[in-house]
C-alpha cells in the first residue's frame, strides 16, 4: 500500500514501475478532451509555494490553481485534515445531517454577514445557486414574472449556460447559444449605467431581481471595484427591493487581505459566493445569503456531493488555518511588496507596462494596449526562469501566490520576474 508520506514526498514513484515512465503528453492528448490550452508541463509534485515537474524541475507557483491553494501545497494542516476525515467518513447524502457540514457552514456565517449556507462543488455551482435563489425571491416575494438579473461587462462568472450568460464576455458565450434569458450587462463601476439600466428594465414595473457583481474583476483584467459605485449600488438594491449577490470566488477566503472582497468597499452584500481557497484545493463551493432572502425550500435545489464529510472537514481546516496562522496580514504585506516591486518594473520598462493594480494577494501587471508583447509572452518567458504565472487576458498577467507565501519568496518572483523580462524586451 502506498503511504501518505511516500505519495506527498514522489507522487510518480509513489505507484510503482508503470508510473515512473516519462509523462508522454501525447498519450495525454489522445486521452483527453481537449477544453484547456495547456503549457507544456507535467506536474507531479508540490511542497509550499513550488512545484516541480516530470523532469525534477522546480518553479516558484504564483499561479496556486488560479487562486485556489490558499495554504500551498502539501500543507501539514491539510494533509492531517484529509488523512483523518478520509479514515472517518468521506461521504454521505445530505439526507442525513453532516457535523462537519454544520461547523463549516458555522464558521462562515460566523466570519461573514450572512446567516445560511448551501455547499456545492465550484464557483459555478455556487453562482447557479445565486441565480436560482434570486429568481425564486423575485417570483415569490416580488411578484416579477420574468426577472432580470444584471452583471458587468468583463465580468467571469463560470463556464454552465447560466454562468457564462451571466458572464460579461461574449469570447465565453461563443457557439454556445442560446443562451439562458433574464441577464443584461452593463460597465463596471459606472453608476450612471447602472441607473439607466435598473430606469429602463423598470419602466413598466419591476424586472430587476438581482445585481451580480465581483467585488474585484478577476478574469476581466484585476479591475478591483470602486468604493463609491459598490456604496451607491447597495443603495440601489435596497430603494428597488433587489438582492445584492457579490462573487467572492476568486477573492475570498483572505485573498485580499480581507477575509471577503466586499469588506473592501463598505458594503454588505445579500449573497455571497464562493469556492476556489475555501477548500485548499478540495472540489468545495458555497453560496451564503441572508436569512432575509433564504427562499429556497426542499426540493428547489440540491448537489449529490456539495458539502459531504470530506470537504467540509478540510475546508474547515483550512479556514481556521487562514484565521489563526493570520495569513490575511501576511496577504496584505506580502502583496504590498510584491506591487512595490512591480512598480519598479514598470519604470523599467515604461514601453510595456502601464499599472499595477489589485488588492493583497491577486495583482495584475498591465500592459499597454500598443505593447510589443502580450501575457502569454511574458507567462512563456517566466516559466523558462521557474516561476509560474497565470493570464487575466492579454493584456494582464496576474499574480495569485499562496497565502502562505513568504518576503523571500515574493523577492525571487521579482527576480525571476526580472530576468524574463531582460530576455524578450
Amino acid at each position: 500500500m502506498v503511504s501518505l508520506k511516500q505519495l506527498v514526498k514522489n507522487p510518480l514513484k509513489a505507484f510503482g514501475t508503470k508510473a515512473e515512465k516519462s509523462f508522454q503528453p501525447e498519450v495525454f492528448d489522445s486521452h483527453v478532451m481537449t477544453t484547456y490550452g495547456r503549457f507544456p508541463l507535467a506536474l507531479t509534485r508540490g511542497a509550499g509555494c513550488r512545484v516541480w515537474d516530470d523532469q525534477a524541475n522546480e518553479y516558484l507557483d504564483f499561479v496556486a490553481g488560479i487562486a485556489t491553494c490558499t495554504l500551498g501545497h502539501a500543507h501539514p494542516v491539510m494533509v492531517e485534515a484529509v488523512t483523518q476525515q478520509i479514515q472517518k467518513l468521506h461521504h454521505v447524502s445530505n439526507l442525513y445531517y453532516i457535523p462537519e457540514q454544520g461547523a463549516l457552514a458555522q464558521w462562515l456565517t460566523e466570519h461573514s454577514c450572512t446567516d445560511r449556507v448551501f455547499f456545492c462543488n465550484s464557483g459555478a455551482e455556487a453562482n447557479e445557486a445565486a441565480i436560482k435563489l434570486a429568481r425564486k425571491y423575485a417570483h415569490t416575494q416580488l411578484d416579477i414574472a420574468e426577472p432580470v438579473i444584471i452583471t458587468a461587462n468583463a465580468s467571469f462568472h463560470g463556464r454552465t449556460l447560466a454562468t457564462i450568460t451571466a458572464t460579461g464576455q461574449p469570447k465565453y458565450q461563443k457557439n454556445f447559444s442560446p443562451l439562458v434569458p433574464g441577464f443584461h450587462y452593463v460597465q463596471f463601476n459606472d453608476i450612471e449605467a447602472l441607473e439607466s439600466a435598473i430606469a429602463s428594465l423598470n419602466a413598466e414595473g419591476p424586472r430587476v431581481a438581482a445585481i451580480l457583481l465581483e467585488a474585484l474583476q478577476g478574469e476581466g483584467g484585476v479591475n478591483p471595484g470602486n468604493v463609491q459605485y459598490f456604496q451607491r449600488v447597495r443603495e440601489l438594491c435596497d430603494q428597488h427591493k433587489i438582492l445584492l449577490i457579490i462573487d467572492e470566488v476568486q477573492v475570498g477566503m483572505g485573498r485580499t487581505g480581507k477575509l471577503w472582497g466586499y469588506e473592501h468597499l463598505g458594503i454588505e452584500p445579500d449573497v455571497i459566493t464562493v469556492a476556489k481557497g475555501l477548500g485548499g484545493g478540495v472540489p468545495i463551493g458555497a453560496m451564503l445569503c441572508k436569512a432575509s432572502c433564504d427562499v429556497l425550500q426542499p426540493g428547489d435545489h440540491a448537489s449529490t456531493y456539495g458539502g459531504n464529510p470530506f470537504v467540509c472537514g478540510v475546508a474547515l481546516a483550512v479556514c481556521q488555518t487562514v484565521e489563526s496562522e493570520q495569513l490575511m496580514a501576511n496577504a496584505n504585506a506580502r502583496g504590498q511588496q510584491l506591487r512595490q516591486g512591480l512598480l519598479k518594473l514598470v519604470d523599467t520598462y515604461p514601453n510595456l507596462f502601464e499599472q499595477v493594480r489589485g488588492w493583497g494577494l491577486i495583482n495584475g501587471f498591465v500592459l499597454k494596449p500598443d505593447a510589443p508583447l502580450k501575457s502569454l509572452d511574458i507567462l512563456k518567458a517566466a516559466t523558462n526562469q521557474g516561476l509560474l504565472l497565470v493570464p487575466a487576458g492579454p493584456n494582464v498577467v496576474r499574480f495569485v501566490p499562496p497565502l502562505i507565501v513568504s518576503s523571500a519568496e515574493v523577492n525571487e518572483a521579482l527576480e525571476k520576474l526580472s530576468k524574463a523580462l531582460a530576455t524578450i524586451s
